[in-house]
């Protein structure tokens, strides 16, 4: 079965979409399904990453993705990995420090499974500001939460690629070049540009904002949004225009995989993740 939509585009779609579905079950309908990839968010219900044993079910899925032929970039926005009471807490802002240090370790734990999956990038955000903390303290506590991520990214090889996040400390792409700057642009930090986030809050349209990212770009996620809404939409039902969108991405270079992202329609996971590629196939062909 073909893939992409173009040979420069190679799309995945993201296990956050697919919590009804067993992992292994999820990996073999993305193969049949055609896509060249899968975004994998660490969670209890796929590859739990506190759970025992990560490293030995990691050579699992890294067997099972090798038998399907699917690439693989790790996600960690998980909504309650750490805290079952307190959705994407700890976060890398959290006032406590132990808390903080949580999220530091989960992500050095990503790190690592990703290390060992072959991912080309593992993905993260910075989390919404607690109340009472001023804007000069938060950033202070995202650079050094950072830090040692960045550091055991550098050692695996691995980029991280940190996704500004409408609500978030990081929410924009101007956003993220004060990161860049704050930590004297490392080597490894790389960005997560979400396709519905550009259209969301971004004030240049979502294909000028691919080509301005384009040099940092490490990992893509792609769904329909509404100008001023944070609704991740199956697609056609939005405002965003398709083969520029495409045309723009292949025109990067970029050679990640662009990732259906759909956390809220897990009960339609397997329907829309063919309706989904069908979709881009489309308006990729288009584009051309």
């Amino acid at each position: 079965m073909s893939r992409s939509p173009a040979p420069s585009i190679r799309l995945g779609y993201g296990t956050n979409g697919l919590t009804d579905l067993r992992l292994s079950d999820a990996l073999a309908l993305l193969a049949d399904l055609g896509y060249d990839g899968v975004g994998l968010t660490l969670d209890h219900m796929h590859l739990d990453p506190l759970a025992s044993d990560l490293a030995a079910r990691t050579r699992q899925v890294s067997a099972r993705l090798g038998e399907l032929g699917l690439e693989v970039t790790v996600e960690t926005g998980a909504r309650y990995v750490l805290d079952p009471r307190r959705k994407h807490g700890p976060s890398l802002l959290d006032a406590d420090p132990d808390q903080r240090a949580a999220r530091t370790a989960l992500l050095i734990t990503a790190v690592q499974v990703a290390a060992d999956l072959g991912a080309h990038a593992v993905h993260c955000f910075s989390g919404i500001t607690p109340a009472g903390t001023d804007d000069d303290t938060a950033w202070k506590r995202l650079t050094e939460a950072l830090t040692p991520v960045l550091d055991a990214a550098e050692r695996a090889g691995v980029p991280l690629a940190i996704e500004p996040e409408p609500g978030h400390l990081l929410a924009t792409l101007a956003d993220f070049h004060r990161l860049r700057h704050l930590l004297d642009s490392p080597a490894p930090l790389g960005l997560t540009l979400d396709i519905g986030h550009c259209q969301c809050l971004e004030a240049a349209p979502p294909a000028d904002c691919i080509r301005d990212a384009a040099p940092w770009l490490r990992h893509v996620q792609i769904e329909d949004m509404r100008r001023g809404v944070h609704e991740h939409l199956p697609f056609g039902d939005g405002e965003i225009d398709f083969p520029p969108v495409l045309a723009a991405l292949a025109a990067t270079g970029y050679q990640g995989l662009t990732v259906v992202e759909l956390p809220r329609h897990s009960h339609a996971g397997p329907e829309l993740a063919r309706t989904s590629i069908e979709f881009l196939r489309t308006k990729g062909a288009a584009a051309c």
